[in-house]
């Protein structure tokens, strides 16, 4: 295998690997703030129908945590097997900041989740509470280090050079708050919560068409709505700061996400076109004059830098620039479904069932969001892992073909039966709903203490 093809074998494993990941951690950050609410409720009404709710959410919650853990231990280990280059020349930065998300917030997690799953009736409510937050704390917490090394990846700034070279950590606030951080950061925690959103909505539809009658699940399908309504337009706000930070930052990868061949004066908005590399131009392209000027400078005869300003240092630009307009096609359908079922429901009146199938259908939209946004972040970049200090190729490690397409092949059969078990057993905990028999108990039975 030439060494070209090595290459891409790597990061093709690397990116199913990560790809499959973040599924799961994207559900788990914003909902283990939705159980929050959930016990929260539960702690100042003493109702069984907030207790049963939170029990299946909290086993829902559990069983996605755990496929996150197990995917995360895997990804760890390629860093050393595949891509040995990458801690070899940053490592010095980078294995600080992913020991600091395993000792300040996987252990919280891991320690409190315990207690969650196992100490409702073994503790008093309010240390069972405070563990609910807890573990919520640690979820974010965890996003918040993983988020900060990758944001640093993108836009380095802190760092320094040791005697022999090596790259070290010159400040440290420097490098965890570099200059994309704070929006790479909070898009993604958006993402997340509108993600558990309409998993939540979703598999409360799902109930809904089997038992209409269940009001439980009715309440949760109208906690998912009003909170993926009141989250879209957030992250439709905050995704156009983040378009603006990476203007400034990393103007390379806009002109890949717009198709902008050639740098120019009132660059047209590229709506949809199939880009062409070998010419350099777009094909079929159907575009809105001077738009792209207007919205990434607000000036409609400003200059955009086009991708020759950067060759030969740029993006595959067809994956950019196709995940893009999926990811921003997949937000606004997010944010018009979930406007629509907020004013349907707003009466508190069960929506019609073309509604719940439309909800239940939706119910992992924001996987593809997540996804789509994903690659335009690591594909834009390329060719380089850390921007203007490690290319791609300098980072890979010598695997042989056999090795690569052996293991390759392994992670897709794998992790396929993995998701196909997952989604099974999240429609099957759903469909059977939060447990009539506890809904019949006492209201007045609570937690001991």
């Amino acid at each position: 295998m030439e060494a070209g093809d090595a290459l891409i074998m790597a990061r093709v494993q690397f990116g199913l690997n990560i790809a499959f990941h973040i599924l799961f951690p994207t559900i788990t950050i914003g909902l283990a703030w939705i159980l929050v609410y959930f016990r929260a409720q539960y702690a100042r009404t003493g109702e069984a129908a907030w207790l049963a709710t939170y029990k299946l959410w909290l086993k829902v919650f559990a069983l996605t945590f755990a496929m996150g853990v197990v995917t995360g231990i895997v990804m760890s280990f390629q860093f050393g097997t595949n891509w040995p280059g990458y801690m070899n020349h940053v490592g010095n930065v980078a294995g600080p900041l992913l020991a600091f998300e395993v000792l300040t917030a996987f252990f919280l997690e891991a320690t409190f989740l315990g207690v969650m799953l196992f100490g409702m009736n073994r503790v008093p409510g309010w240390m069972h509470l405070t563990s609910t937050v807890l573990v919520a704390v640690g979820t974010s917490l965890s996003a918040f280090w993983i988020l900060a090394l990758n944001s640093w990846m993108q836009t380095p700034a802190g760092y320094a050079y040791a005697i022999d070279g090596q790259i070290i950590a010159g400040d440290w606030w420097q490098v965890i708050f570099n200059p994309s951080f704070p929006y790479r950061f909070t898009h993604m925690m958006l993402a997340s919560g509108l993600t558990a959103a309409f998993v939540v909505t979703g598999l409360s539809a799902w109930r809904l068409l089997k038992s209409a009658e269940d009001a439980a699940a009715f309440k949760t399908l109208r906690t998912g709505i009003v909170l993926a309504a009141f989250l879209a337009p957030l992250q439709i706000l905050v995704g156009d700061m983040h378009g603006l930070n990476t203007l400034e930052h990393q103007p390379a990868k806009i002109a890949a996400i717009e198709a902008i061949w050639k740098t120019e004066r009132g660059a047209p908005l590229v709506l949809f076109a199939i880009p062409n590399e070998a010419q350099k131009r777009n094909d079929f392209s159907i575009e809105i004059p001077k738009m792209a000027s207007l919205l990434l400078k607000h000036d409609a005869d400003a200059e955009l830098k086009g991708l020759d300003a950067f060759a030969p240092d740029t993006a595959p630009v067809a994956p950019v620039f196709y995940s893009f307009r999926i990811m921003v096609g997949m937000g606004v359908l997010m944010l018009a479904l979930s406007w629509f079922g907020a004013w349907k429901t707003k009466n508190r009146v069960l929506p019609s069932k073309w509604l719940l199938w439309a909800f239940a259908a939706s119910t992992f939209s924001g996987w593809i969001a997540t996804l789509a946004g994903w690659m335009v972040t690591e594909i834009g970049r390329q060719p380089w892992l850390v921007t203007g200090l490690l290319r791609t190729a300098d980072a890979v490690g010598p695997v042989g073909e056999a090795k690569l397409g052996a293991s390759l092949t392994g992670y897709v059969v794998t992790y396929g039966l993995m998701l196909v078990a997952y989604m099974v057993v999240m429609t099957h905990l759903a469909g059977k709903g939060d447990g009539h028999a506890l809904l019949r108990q006492d209201t007045t039975q609570k937690v001991r203490g």
